[in-house]
């Protein structure tokens, strides 16, 4: 006899993530340009958005359509340092670290001894024929919004294009703040990274979602539990469903759409403030969809490293709070 698997082995093992801050693993290439290839930001709420379509084949050209969309708040980040990197190996190893010799007083507060190294900008010179990679060390500023958290996250975000622009790029931003419109624009695709909400907790139903029993007959002891957990050898089998804690898990969503990035603060906030957030301070950038997480959580945005081919065109009309 057979039936079908009960229970989804997407994700497998869901492994919890280390920290709310996540670390990215891969970066686009964007070999044309030169650029930071990603930005941090704090999921704010998840709202409506009214849009005029103005995708000339689309049916609904021209007429007023009403999207899902979450809004992020995007305070400036803090260039507090260059890292390079060169290849031993066949991977990427870690050359030298500059940081810059001046930073914001909040930012330094919490830095310690991470930001200090013997290297300067003058001994960039002696290691200019082994970088094969630029990465920026970027802060930031938490205590410019109202989640109540002072302590900066610190990220490596890479600086594409070629090694030796890259290199003058690094040199023009460390010590300087980087605003989330130098970097995005509006009905631009990017992927998001971040950690999903935490579940505690939970059964087999909830948690792989398999098949609930008959309440009346062929079940023994519950019927919101597995029939069989496996054979007597081998007697644990990992892949077999079972209850545990679920949710808190780094999750990467593809080719979000920006739908605008903006400053006018009196068409995002509600009177009385946002629920479980408080106000927005600082410029925000409003995504189609749905993004991974509760509201504070820091969420990165990078380029996308398998973009679409057709994005839609959209006009921004106003956020139905």
């Amino acid at each position: 006899m057979s039936a079908p698997r009960r229970g989804s082995m997407a994700y497998y093992p869901r492994v919890r993530a280390r920290s709310i801050r996540v670390r990215v693993k891969s970066w686009p290439i964007l070999a044309e340009e030169t650029r930071l290839l990603g930005f941090p930001a704090y999921k704010a709420f998840a709202a409506q958005a009214a849009l005029i379509d103005t995708a000339e084949k689309s049916p609904l050209f021209g007429k007023e359509v009403i999207k899902a969309c979450t809004v992020l708040e995007c305070p400036d980040i803090f260039v507090l340092g260059l890292k390079f990197y060169t290849y031993e190996n066949g991977r990427l190893a870690s050359l030298l670290t500059i940081y810059s010799q001046n930073y914001p007083d909040k930012i330094s507060k919490y830095l310690g001894k991470i930001a200090k190294s013997r290297y300067t900008i003058n001994d960039l010179q002696n290691y200019i024929n082994k970088i094969c990679e630029v990465r920026a060390l970027v802060a930031t500023q938490p205590y410019l919004t109202t989640i109540g958290k002072k302590r900066p996250e610190i990220f490596e975000v890479k600086i594409s294009g070629n090694i030796n622009e890259a290199i003058e790029y690094g040199k023009n931003l460390l010590g300087k703040f980087v605003s989330v419109d130098e970097i995005f624009k509006d009905l631009q695709l990017v992927d998001i990274i971040g950690v999903t909400k935490g579940k505690g907790f939970q059964g087999v139903v909830k948690r792989f979602g398999v098949k609930i029993l008959p309440r009346w007959h062929k079940h023994r002891k519950g019927s919101r539990k597995i029939g069989s957990i496996g054979p007597i050898e081998p007697s644990l089998m990992r892949y077999v469903p079972r209850p545990g804690k679920m949710g808190f898990h780094r999750r990467t969503e593809y080719n979000k759409q920006i739908l605008k990035i903006g400053d006018d603060l009196t068409i995002i906030n509600p009177k009385g403030g946002i629920k479980h957030y408080g106000l927005i301070r600082n410029k925000y950038i409003i995504i189609a969809g749905s993004v991974m997480g509760p509201p504070k959580r820091i969420i990165f945005l990078r380029f996308p490293i398998r973009p679409r081919k057709r994005v839609k065109s959209y006009k921004f009309e106003k956020i139905l709070l």
